[in-house]
């Protein structure tokens, strides 16, 4: 069993001992803290806080002990229920809470769930402000209202349609081209609450004709949740045999999107970024300011399509948090991870696949052309995802020190684990913020080349594991 407290929340798999992974004494533990830390933050201000859960089987049961715990602290609770990662972000700042708990392990299996937590502007908390929740868990100072200053909770299901409603509002999402090119689109959502948002959303943008492939919100996924191409042979399966434009894939929380041409072929998940800042970087008005962020393991494409459209990009560290925070930095006007998130700060700074699906649509309507011969314009990386598990024991640090040394004369970025820059591919491994892996991400303009690189790199690691 496993339990992880890292800047993507407090995640673990349910069952088993208070500690070790997440149970309902560890879901209580770190709701107190937060609602503390946010006590601590807004000794003034009104204790409010929203919530939402994606549909996996233990999101109930842990909704229900976040919404009580938090009662028991004072707070009033708007709970969204089944709802989005992006959509309880926008909730926040437009209920005027003080911050919010989503209730999903977003990519992982069903086996997981976590709490993620969001600050007033509906944004995920920062670094410190995460060590400081932790301490008060830690030392386990909660302190708990006296009967009559008990909270409430406020059941609101009306923002997903909101989110949509804003969605259509944006300048660059094009409503009519959409409508007009009678899109027949097959969605994946692996039975959860994409199956409710996505064909929402389609709908509203007059998309002619859509089949739905696991879009029950039973919380029993078809597949590995993780929109990888390995994952997703129904669909692509579905695109092969059926005279569809498109798929969609949405990871359960919403806030990963892939997509699936019409031949069956993956677009490519680090392509959904490329593909969404291409079309920003050519409609944005002020060419004085064409700036970009990805993380450290996205492909290279958006930075080449950046500098194309005349631009600059940058890199930050791996987690919404840093790039979300590079992006404020430097004013980026698109940015996100090469997983598929997308982040348009002209709507909010979260990763929101919805506002990905609508201005992708809206670029692929205006290209007028298949969905794959969009993919050709764009250059031509592979990326090899690869991963370490790890044990309790081992030296993470010491490791990755020691294959910085080992590679040394090459450049090498140590922001976030090391990446180690070759002439003309680079290798990526850093311990994740989400599961007990090492993750090995290597990009190479030839599919073997990044494949082989990142088998070396784990050689590598296995050879020091072992001495």
């Amino acid at each position: 069993m496993t339990l992880i407290k890292s800047i993507s929340g407090i995640r673990g798999t349910i069952g088993g001992k208070s500690g070790d992974s997440l149970t309902p004494l560890d879901v209580v533990k770190f709701t107190a803290a937060y609602g503390s830390w946010l006590k601590n933050k807004n000794s003034e201000k009104p204790l409010r806080v929203v919530i939402g859960r994606d549909a996996r089987l233990s999101g109930k049961m842990v909704s229900d002990l976040v919404s009580a715990t938090l009662v028991g602290m004072g707070f009033n609770v708007i709970d969204l229920g089944l709802s989005t990662t992006p959509t309880v972000e926008i909730a926040v700042p437009l209920e005027n809470a003080l911050g919010g708990i989503i209730l999903t392990a977003s990519h992982n299996p069903i086996q997981w769930n976590a709490l993620k937590l969001l600050n007033e502007k509906g944004e995920f908390i920062s670094g410190a402000d995460g060590e400081a929740l932790l301490a008060i868990a830690e030392n386990d100072s909660a302190e708990y209202a006296d009967v009559k200053s008990l909270g409430k909770v406020e059941t609101n299901d009306t923002y997903l349609q909101k989110h949509i409603e804003m969605i259509l509002e944006l300048p660059l999402v094009d409503k009519e081209a959409i409508a007009k090119a009678n899109f027949k689109i097959c969605v994946d959502a692996v039975n959860s609450s994409g199956g409710i948002a996505v064909p929402m959303l389609l709908e509203a943008l007059g998309v002619s004709e859509i089949k739905k492939i696991n879009c029950e919100p039973t919380g029993v996924f078809a597949h590995n949740p993780e929109p990888l191409p390995e994952n997703l042979r129904e669909i692509s399966g579905e695109l092969r045999k059926g005279n569809y434009d498109l798929g969609i894939v949405v990871d359960p929380d919403v806030d990963r999107l892939a997509f699936i041409n019409e031949d069956g072929e993956p677009f490519g998940e680090e392509y959904t970024l490329v593909a969404v800042a291409d079309y920003i970087l050519k409609n944005t008005e002020n060419k004085e300011n064409l700036t970009t962020v990805s993380n450290l393991s996205s492909t290279l494409a958006l930075k080449d399509v950046t500098v194309k459209a005349g631009g600059t990009y940058h890199s930050a560290a791996v987690g919404e948090v840093n790039v979300v925070t590079k992006m404020k930095e430097v004013g980026a006007i698109i940015g996100g991870e090469g997983n598929g998130g997308i982040i348009y700060p002209e709507f909010h700074y979260g990763r929101d696949a919805l506002v990905g699906i609508a201005l992708f649509l809206t670029h692929l309507a205006k290209f007028s052309k298949p969905i794959g011969f969009l993919r050709n314009t764009y250059p031509n990386y592979h990326i090899a995802k690869k991963k370490v598990e790890l044990t309790a024991d081992l030296d993470v640090d010491g490791i990755l020190d020691e294959i910085k040394d080992k590679y040394e004369r090459y450049p090498i970025n140590t922001e976030d684990g090391v990446k180690i820059n070759f002439e003309k591919e680079w290798v990526h491994l850093r311990k994740s913020n989400t599961e007990p892996i090492i993750r090995i991400y290597a990009e190479s303009e030839f599919e073997t080349t990044a494949s082989n690189l990142a088998d070396k790199i784990i050689r590598d690691i296995k050879e020091l594991i072992a001495q």
